[in-house]
């Protein structure tokens, strides 16, 4: 069955929260196709560093700060029958960006130390507005043009997507903001249209959330945002997988113009070197699951087949993702 969610006040939401109600709960194998605001809950672009401009409302980040201050989402879904030990196969079928798109950097974008490390500390907000042009559905299939003339091509993928971890009761929510291994805001340019996610169920139901669209990004997103855009469709085909027990985010690509595909697990941490060890750990689980070696000689395998990409390094926890041609 296809279901649609809306950008409603029902629908959108900021954290996870313990305890919410699914704004939708579909049955494994159904598809959902979602509508959302860019990650700064805007309508419209912005046309400068100091102009408001058309934002998602009702909203009200000081008296609702679990629903209304963070990252715009949409979701909770349920999958009917989920629970912890088991995951959910998320198929990215489809993803439409909207028509326009920003780039910040500078001044609070990211970390002051980055910032420094960069030569940027201390330098004026620097806004970059795109034109969207194309369908942007698939890889290829459109650009986007910067209102200076600077031309890339189309890679749309949702910069968040994961499942509600499970809350400590007394935090009451926990950040949209974050990464974690029921993934979130990952901020991963491979989970495009034709790849698939694969999370662990941490809560009953699972409870996903997507948003905080991407047209563009290159690995690591180290201005601190992508070409941010509005999602005008994101479609996702969600499975649920019972008993198959993960450590963390796992991808099997898009397949390539020759129909090859390569598997990454993913890793998070406040150093790369634990969000390392992380994501190589979990391509140590997949390698022995597939390979049925002893984990030292999946390493061994590893050091020549696996390479480690800086997924992203902006967000309070940094990314890393394992890659592994297919074998």
């Amino acid at each position: 069955m296809l279901h649609h969610l809306l950008p409603e006040r029902a629908n959108l939401h900021a954290n996870f929260v313990a305890g919410a109600a699914p704004a939708l709960t579909v049955e494994s194998g159904d598809s959902v196709v979602l509508r959302v605001p860019d990650v700064s809950w805007g309508l419209e672009p912005p046309t400068s560093l100091t102009a408001t401009r058309r934002k998602f409302e009702p909203r009200d980040p000081r008296q609702h700060p679990a629903r209304d201050n963070g990252p715009c989402l949409a979701g909770p879904i349920a999958i009917r029958g989920a629970m912890p030990g088991d995951a959910i196969e998320i198929r990215i079928e489809r993803v439409v960006p909207g028509a326009w798109g920003w780039t910040y950097a500078g001044m609070g974008m990211a970390t002051a130390e980055w910032n420094r490390a960069l030569g940027i500390d201390g330098m004026p907000l620097t806004l970059i507005r795109w034109d969207i042009k194309g369908p942007g559905d698939t890889q290829g299939s459109g650009s986007a043009i910067s209102d200076q003339g600077h031309v890339v091509a189309l890679r749309p993928f949702p910069g968040t997507i994961g499942l509600s971890p499970a809350v400590i009761a007394a935090e009451q929510y926990a950040s949209g903001w974050l990464p974690r291994n029921c993934g979130g805001n990952m901020d991963c340019r491979e989970l495009v249209a034709g790849s698939t996610l694969f999370l662990p169920v941490m809560v009953e139901g699972g409870m996903l959330s997507a948003g905080d669209g991407h047209a563009a990004q290159g690995d690591g997103e180290v201005s601190g945002t992508a070409v941010e855009c509005m999602l005008e469709e994101l479609q996702l085909t969600l499975t649920l997988r019972r008993g198959m027990k993960l450590a963390g985010p796992r991808i099997l690509s898009a397949p390539d113009d020759n129909g090859s595909q390569r598997w990454m697990t993913m890793g998070f941490g406040e150093s790369l070197d634990t969000a390392a060890a992380m994501a190589m750990s979990g391509m140590l689980d997949l390698m022995e699951e597939h390979l049925h070696m002893p984990r030292t000689e999946c390493l061994a395998l590893a050091s020549s087949r696996v390479s480690l990409r800086v997924t992203q390094t902006v967000n309070p926890h940094k990314g890393v993702h394992a890659v592994l041609d297919a074998w």
